[in-house]
């Protein structure tokens, strides 16, 4: 950790949720003129699209039919870990991107010169901008633990985003049918392989975030299989959980968020369509004391 080159780390599944807190982090930056060097979760995946697919396949004739993007044989945890420790330490360190679609890959081609990008490869690594004030990281893996690999050691700020695992199926299968025209049957069976690792690198990072924002719908979600639609924010409630409530203002919070409670002496509950005020309430007075301390 390091006061003058601060780490925030955003961590959840895919599905989870992670961009909504991403962009309220977005909003803070911008209103407080925070200077954050971005590094994506996607870019620290050890094989591009089509060289996971043959090492899926390769796997599930080995017998293997839990290889996934979730373990550590397709990430480069080594990696990230170092990214932190470097920038904590330096206040820079390398990144590059994974090209999700031919549209990113029309402006990494402008960027980077070149014409040989294409959607589901990396771009060359690159130095990050120099003087960042911070450095931020949404994906998968922003605490994770792999034997002597620590990657959440360098973290300053450890935040959650873990929807109750039926909602996150439903957002899941919903999201990958919207944007990338899988069957939910398709859906299901990554669900499936993925579960060992889920179980094993994502879900313990949860108990080493700071702050964790778990959101519980109000209908029924007891077959995700089936559901027609993703609840509703305004069906939802949003728990979050401080893992040091001392010296946390939740009088202050309280009186802010209407129809908000405390379910335990660690634990906030908003309305879900108080989500993202919530988390600008939340986190905005931490990068202030962040950025002053620097």
């Amino acid at each position: 950790m390091s006061q003058k080159h601060p780490v925030i780390a955003v961590t959840g599944s895919s599905g989870a949720g992670t961009t909504t807190v991403k962009y309220a982090f977005e909003n803070i930056f911008r209103r407080e003129k925070i200077q954050a060097a971005v590094i994506e979760g996607d870019s620290m995946h050890s094989l591009d699209r089509l060289a996971f697919r043959l090492a899926a396949d390769e796997a599930a004739k080995a017998g293997n039919n839990t290889f996934s993007h979730f373990g550590p044989e397709a990430n480069h945890f080594e990696k990230l870990e170092e990214t932190f420790k470097t920038y904590s330490e330096t206040g820079m360190c390398k990144r590059r991107y994974y090209v999700h679609s031919e549209e990113e890959a029309v402006l990494h081609n402008i960027h980077f010169k070149c014409s040989e990008l294409k959607a589901g490869t990396f771009t060359p690594w690159e130095d990050i901008e120099e003087n960042s004030d911070l450095l931020f990281y949404e994906g998968l893996h922003g605490m994770a633990v792999d034997g002597e690999i620590d990657v959440g050691k360098y973290v300053d700020l450890g935040i959650g985003v873990v929807p109750v695992v039926n909602l996150e199926w439903i957002q899941k299968i919903h999201r990958d049918k919207a944007e990338r025209g899988y069957s939910a049957e398709a859906t299901v069976d990554t669900i499936l392989r993925r579960m060992p690792d889920y179980i094993k690198f994502i879900t313990p990072q949860f108990s080493r975030t700071h702050i964790n924002f778990q959101r519980v719908a109000t209908v029924d979600t007891s077959n995700p299989f089936i559901a027609r639609d993703i609840p509703t924010l305004d069906e939802s409630f949003v728990v979050i959980r401080f893992s040091k409530p001392r010296g946390v203002d939740f009088r202050y919070m309280l009186s802010m968020i209407p129809n908000s409670f405390m379910s335990r002496a660690n634990t906030l509950v908003v309305p879900g369509s108080k989500m993202s005020f919530a988390m600008e309430i939340i986190l905005a007075p931490l990068l202030h004391d962040m950025i002053e301390k620097k």
